[in-house]
């Protein structure tokens, strides 16, 4: 697989942004009737309504036929009236609304090429060698119409540690082909999944885009995703990942920058996205994971990867419709899917609404599935009323003092379950849940962990991942979006001990390294976690030992690293046998 062009990402159109002044971030000129103009430091970004000058042309490439001309300009004509009357119908709700989505340390920021020799604070524990990453969305491009939260393009943050407290920083633009293609146009043009898809806008914006795709101005033959969920080290690959495509393979440089190689479908045998939490069983080295699709049957599907890569057999897992699905369990013996209430439903844009929806009707439940079957005929379906859990942390296989077969699983349940994608009056609650799934006698139970937190974005001890865990690793999502600390959380007692950041100060997920991941002794390990602390504008990666929930050490960022998704750290040794390709 040849790396991707590195097309020029300095485009009237793209993102210009100063290192260490979130105020200063600026979109121009706008591809749509927004814009979202500068403030001074003490307030966000705005949105504004443009003057009313014409829709900036696509930079369509010169080889089109004059056919192609013709229809591009119409299209173009078209898109900028239609749009313009769609949208002025439409009031963005908060969660679509780019003012609030793109305000303060969520707003984009430029490529960074490396810099070295960062200045660290404390000592860094000396195993910890290699490189963290975290993956987060950065819109290349002025959003055209809505935006939520999880729509921009894939950027991912690199820090490497070396030998003799040393540590440099890098983050660049996960190369999609979604996004090569915009940057050469220098137009927004492909729909946003979740901001633009609602209502008549949304079929508009999916007409038009088929329509450019029909005469060949725009290729989603090639994907449509973003890349900016997920991360995965697998076979010798970093894999940056969003369930609406394959996942794209980014190479890790030996001076700590990233090179995006290219889509990524296993050696020809992926044809259809990857959800973005796909899991490594620390024992067997497989890679399991899950893929869905929200038009036609079947709706989800089940596979494995073995340590050389080579894939299983797909399993079609039968579901009523199409469900969200970001995240799942394993077990030593079986893979842990959740149906929940959160649906893709398409026909609600011809009513003008949102194509992802709450359905209160349906009763939320988890598949236990065998991991090594051929199909799922033995798959056990279990009902767990009014539960949505975007995450699961962990699962694992007991036997109750009777006997009976049990599936513990660890996840983060929210509610109200779709309060992520629409507005409600209600405050997102996101609690820390112990699920018992009884395979004997078909019944659940739901205990909360921790009462009273948010806890998201986090981990437990991938060396023990699908076996029993003491612990979890969470972010407390306080205020939500944002997170004001992390915390330690015994599943069993429920004692929770926190590391809070302090005022102004707020960070993502609590990554967790082990102690012996490294070859160095000491504790059970290191919670890694960009910082962003907005008074004083300074972004930082910290290092908290796990054991006390002390921090030891911290690395002072050259610019400033927006609020971002899930990481993940890869040691030095393994490096040592990446592949190129």
């Amino acid at each position: 697989m040849q790396a991707s062009p590195s097309p020029s990402f300095s485009s009237t159109a793209a993102i210009t942004s100063l290192p260490e002044s979130p105020a200063s971030t600026k979109l121009h000129p706008p591809p749509s009737k927004f814009s979202l103009q500068p403030s001074n430091s003490a307030f966000p970004l705005k949105l504004i309504t443009s003057d009313p000058d014409p829709l900036p042309e696509a930079k369509w490439p010169s080889h089109l036929n004059p056919l192609q001309k013709l229809a591009a300009s119409a299209l173009d004509t078209v898109d900028h009236f239609l749009m313009n009357q769609l949208d002025s119908k439409f009031n963005l709700p908060k969660p679509l609304d780019p003012a609030v989505q793109l305000a303060g340390n969520f707003a984009p920021v430029q490529e960074c090429p490396v810099q070295h020799d960062l200045q660290v604070v404390g000592q860094l524990p000396s195993a910890l060698r290699g490189v963290y990453l975290r993956n987060g969305a950065n819109p290349m491009l002025s959003p055209a119409g809505g935006h939520h939260l999880f729509d921009g393009d894939g950027m991912i943050h690199a820090v490497t540690l070396g030998p003799g407290n040393r540590a440099s920083y890098s983050c660049r633009f996960t190369r999609t082909s979604r996004l090569v293609q915009e940057a050469s146009l220098g137009r927004a043009l492909f729909p946003k999944p979740i901001g633009e898809l609602h209502g008549h806008s949304g079929i508009a914006r999916l007409a038009l885009f088929y329509a450019r795709a029909a005469v060949g101005l725009v290729d989603g033959s090639r994907g449509t995703g973003v890349a900016n969920a997920g991360l995965v080290y697998f076979d010798g690959r970093l894999l940056a990942m969003s369930e609406d495509d394959l996942p794209y393979h980014v190479k890790i440089n030996g001076d700590g920058d990233l090179e995006t190689i290219g889509r990524f479908d296993f050696s020809g045998q992926m044809d259809r996205p990857m959800i973005a939490h796909p899991k490594v069983d620390p024992i067997t080295g497989e890679l399991l994971a899950l893929s869905y699709n929200v038009v036609k049957k079947p709706y989800l599907k089940y596979y494995k990867f073995g340590t050389c890569g080579q894939k299983s057999r797909e399993v079609s897992i039968s579901l009523h419709q199409p469900t969200m699905i970001h995240d799942f369990a394993i077990t030593e013996t079986s893979v842990v899917v959740p149906d929940h209430q959160v649906v893709f439903r398409l026909s609600e844009m011809v009513r003008g609404g949102s194509p992802v929806i709450h359905d209160p009707n349906k009763t939320s439940r988890f598949g236990v599935l065998p991991r090594n079957d051929p199909d799922d005929s033995r798959i056990q379906w279990i009902h767990v009323p009014d539960c949505f859990c975007f995450h699961l942390w962990n699962a694992w296989d007991e036997l109750s003092s009777r006997g009976d077969k049990i599936v513990v699983v660890i996840g983060s349940c929210m509610s109200p379950p779709d309060s992520i994608f629409s507005e409600r009056a209600d405050p997102l609650r996101s609690e820390l849940s112990e699920i018992r799934l009884n395979l004997t006698t078909g019944e659940s139970r739901r205990r909360v962990i921790a009462p009273g937190m948010n806890l998201e974005a986090g981990q437990v001890d991938k060396r023990r991942l699908g076996r029993k865990t003491q612990y979890a690793y969470l972010a407390i999502a306080e205020p939500w979006p944002k997170c004001s600390g992390m915390a330690k959380v015994d599943l069993e007692s429920g004692e929770v001990t926190k590391m809070l950041y302090g005022e102004g100060r707020f960070g993502g997920e609590a990554c967790f390294v082990g102690a012996e991941e490294g070859g160095g002794g000491g504790g059970e390990g290191w919670l890694m976690s960009i910082v962003r602390d907005e008074k004083r504008e300074m972004s930082e990666l910290i290092v908290v030992e796990a054991d006390s929930m002390k921090q030891v050490a911290s690395v002072r960022l050259p610019t400033r690293v927006p609020y971002g998704f899930h990481g993940t750290f890869v040691h030095s040794q393994l490096l040592r046998g990446q592949r190129l390709c």
